[in-house]
């Protein structure tokens, strides 16, 4: 506004006479004054301009540097996923193999079992038969009762030994069965003697044959169910191995996919980031080196215009001109004179105006300026409102580059604060999951490490159970063996006693006083061997049953343990990984907290720097724009 007051009152004086030079003047004054308001807006457009190509640069780079490590990690990713899943692959393929081995295996163990049960079913037949075939025999005998289709029967039996048969033969062929007188009945009794105890041995044999071949039918069948229920396990367990494996490799696959996507969609969105940033630079860089060329253009046009005032101001053009060009005021020369000694209209009203906007601006430059052209020449308050022109242009010139300046600072500033608070914030919540992800990583350690302690307890518990139970069933075993040993001791005892008196007695004469020859107690001898005979198969069942039971309970006892090898392991592996993991982390938070701790000081800088730029860029009390329209 003072500018404008200034022009105004030099317009006024000047309306007293102006040449041509000095219009040429106004008109170059005019000039220079656009030329370096014009250079001076150029260079605050440009210093937004550029703070804004900075800004975006800094934003695209940290992009491109945050997809490229995305990159990196999703590539990573992909690369384990894919030795992931081709690991997975060989194993599923040699459970598949070992499922149709242990299948085959006990298909063919089954099929053989069943041709055993076959033979056993035949050979149990052909012994009960033989048993039973024996021990008819025998009553017919002593019952004198025995004829040649009994004997015929009898010969029928397929596991006799040939010199039995022979025998048997030679008796059949001798005897014809018949009730006869008592001289031919002892004669019978005579010749029947060898017979009976032929066919005893051959009960007595086939019934030891039968008895050994159900003691193997029941080893072979116990034998062949822990067979088939150790294959069955093993086929379960190998396909639930492969069914989890296989569920591990389609969720590998489908992360190993969904990673693929992500590394799709970054490597496009850093490629588009890279290109816009490329062209940003290359447009910056052309915008830069133009406002550069446009700013030494204006520098070279207002030192011209500068220099062209300087030589039409200077006295062999301006003091010729005053001298020799008419003037361009259309009063005479002689009413100039009159006025010469008094103050002109001009004067009066060029003073009044002053004094109007003094007293309207509160300026006491103007108002001191008003009394001076009251009392002043006009050569005085020409070269005064001039030398006042001047230092307002060289005011407004100054404040515009402090404005320049004020704004890149505080544009820069801005942005600093921005980023150092978004980096803060960002590193308060990368602390805050680290902590979280720590502390939850130590509870899991912590009940990994219970856990694993808890299966050293199980397995230790499982092992005195076992050691105790081993023990129980040696001392049962040995039991056994040693009451089959004494009860076929007191068997033999008896069957040889048995068979000593009957042969003693039957060669006798026998007594009048006695109805029949004395061969002890027969009938209830028969009663105890039989009863020693079943006690013994007891004990062999004992035997074999508890020799079964001590198979499959440590085959259980080593699979468990097994199983909980793999399982304990597994959960070391499992902790070593959370606790790498963990220590890690654990160096990651004291990395983010010291990055803090730099980030919050640079961030307190910032803030410093911004409260000393508010007093002379923002808390001027009067704006930029306001003393621009006073001037």
């Amino acid at each position: 506004m003072k500018l404008i007051v200034f022009s105004g009152v030099f317009a006024l004086v000047q309306a007293e006479a102006v040449t041509p030079v000095q219009k040429v003047i106004q008109l170059m004054n005019g000039m220079l004054e656009k030329g370096k308001e014009e250079k001076h807006e150029e260079q605050v457009q440009f210093a937004a301009y550029k703070t804004w190509c900075d800004d975006t640069a800094t934003e695209k780079t940290r992009a491109i540097k945050e997809d490229n490590e995305q990159i990196d990690s999703l590539e990573a990713v992909i690369g384990k996923c894919e030795a992931d899943i081709s690991k997975l692959t060989k194993e599923i393929a040699q459970l598949d193999e070992d499922i149709s081995v242990y299948e085959g295996d006990l298909k063919a163990a089954t099929k053989v079992r069943k041709m055993e049960h076959e033979d056993y079913l035949a050979t149990h037949k052909d012994l009960t038969e033989s048993v039973d075939a024996t021990a008819g025999a025998i009553a017919l005998i002593k019952k004198k009762m025995f004829d040649k289709k009994a004997g015929a029967a009898l010969l029928q039996i397929p596991r006799m030994p040939e010199a039995d048969r022979r025998k048997l033969q030679s008796f059949l062929s001798t005897s014809e069965g018949y009730s006869m007188a008592a001289p031919e009945a002892a004669a019978y009794e005579d010749h029947t003697g060898g017979i009976i105890e032929i066919l005893e041995k051959l009960h007595d044999k086939f019934e030891d044959e039968r008895t050994e071949a159900e003691k193997e039918e029941s080893n072979s069948k116990h034998a062949f169910e822990m067979l088939s229920q150790d294959l069955t396990n093993s086929i379960s367990t190998s396909k639930d191995d492969r069914s989890d494996k296989a569920q591990q490799k389609a969720k590998t696959a489908q992360r190993e996919a969904d990673a693929k996507g992500d590394l799709q969609d970054t490597v496009t969105s850093r490629d588009d980031d890279q290109a816009y940033l490329d062209d940003l630079s290359a447009t910056c860089k052309s915008k830069s080196d133009d406002f550069e060329a446009r700013q030494t253009l204006r520098a070279q046009e207002i030192e011209a215009i500068e220099k062209a005032i300087e030589i039409i101001s200077s006295g062999a053009v301006s003091g010729a001109a005053d001298k020799h060009l008419p003037s361009l005021v259309q009063q005479g020369s002689a009413l100039m004179q009159l006025r010469s000694n008094s103050r002109s209209p001009n004067q009066v009203r060029v003073a009044a105006f002053l004094h109007e906007q003094g007293s309207k601006l509160n300026s006491r430059v103007l108002s001191a300026l008003a009394l001076r052209v009251a009392d002043d020449p006009f050569k005085q308050v020409k070269k005064m409102i001039k030398d006042l022109i001047v230092r307002l242009l060289e005011e407004a010139n100054e404040e515009a580059e402090q404005k320049g300046w004020c704004d890149t600072e505080l544009s820069t500033n801005e942005q600093t604060r921005k980023e150092k608070t978004e980096a803060v914030e960002s590193l308060h919540s990368e602390i805050d999951e680290l902590e979280a992800s720590i502390a939850k990583l130590s509870k899991q350690v912590s009940e990994l490490s219970n856990e694993i302690k808890e299966m050293d307890e199980a397995v230790a518990k499982a092992t005195s159970i076992r050691n105790e139970e081993k023990e129980k069933n040696t001392e049962t075993i040995k039991d056994a063996k040693e009451a089959q040993v004494a009860v076929e001791q007191a068997l033999q005892v008896l069957k040889d006693f048995y068979a000593k008196a009957g042969e003693a007695t039957a060669l006798l004469q026998q007594p009048e006083i006695f109805d029949k020859p004395y061969q002890g107690q027969q009938g209830e001898s028969g009663g105890v061997v039989g009863m020693l005979e079943v006690i013994q198969s007891d004990f062999a069942r004992l035997e074999t049953e508890t020799k079964a039971s001590e198979d499959q309970s440590q085959a259980s006892y080593e699979k468990f343990v097994e199983d909980t090898t793999v399982d304990k392991t597994a959960k070391q592996k499992d902790v070593e990984y959370k606790n790498n993991k963990k220590d890690e982390e654990t160096e990651e938070l004291g990395e983010a907290k010291a990055d803090l701790e730099s980030t919050q000081k640079e961030l307190d800088s910032a803030l410093r720097y911004y409260e000393k730029l508010k007093p002379s860029c923002v808390d001027a009390g009067v704006s930029y724009e306001e003393r621009v329209a006073r001037r």
